[in-house]
């Protein structure tokens, strides 16, 4: 799974203020209080306030996997077809989120969170390869 979202990461750089404010209005709708601790009064991400060198290993994992995630999923997304750009999309969010899940599993102590971790990437790899197997279908 690495070699792939590695491999899909031939990045295409989109710029976020591109998809910001849709992404940002349903995330905000959704995402408890204690998540958007890091939020801006607007809704938007602020970037870590510490050099990546000074931050946690789960932290510095987790924000390298979103590293390696983000470019993948808009280029995915950049596919003239709606469909396939969806789905493309969708199988980088997913590997995103067994990165995310991976790190849980390394760095985490609480069992519930382990286990919502497991349960994430057990279905995140099945719907990849559905998802993939679509657009090796209907991809032209």
């Amino acid at each position: 799974m690495k070699t792939v979202l590695k491999s899909a990461v031939a990045v295409l750089a989109v710029p976020a203020s591109l998809l910001s404010t849709s992404i940002n209005a349903s995330a905000q709708t959704v995402m408890p209080d204690a998540c958007k601790s890091e939020m801006s009064a607007s809704g938007d991400m602020k970037m870590p306030e510490m050099p990546m060198g000074q931050m946690a290993e789960h932290q510095k994992a987790m924000m390298e996997g979103m590293q390696q995630m983000r470019p993948a999923m808009m280029q995915g997304m950049m596919a003239k077809d709606p469909d396939v750009s969806f789905v493309c999309g969708m199988i980088a969010h997913h590997m995103g989120a067994i990165s995310m899940s991976e790190v849980e599993l390394k760095y985490g102590d609480d069992q519930q969170a382990k286990a919502m971790a497991e349960k994430i990437i057990d279905a995140q790899k099945k719907e990849i390869e559905e998802m993939t197997s679509w657009v090796n279908e209907h991809a032209k």
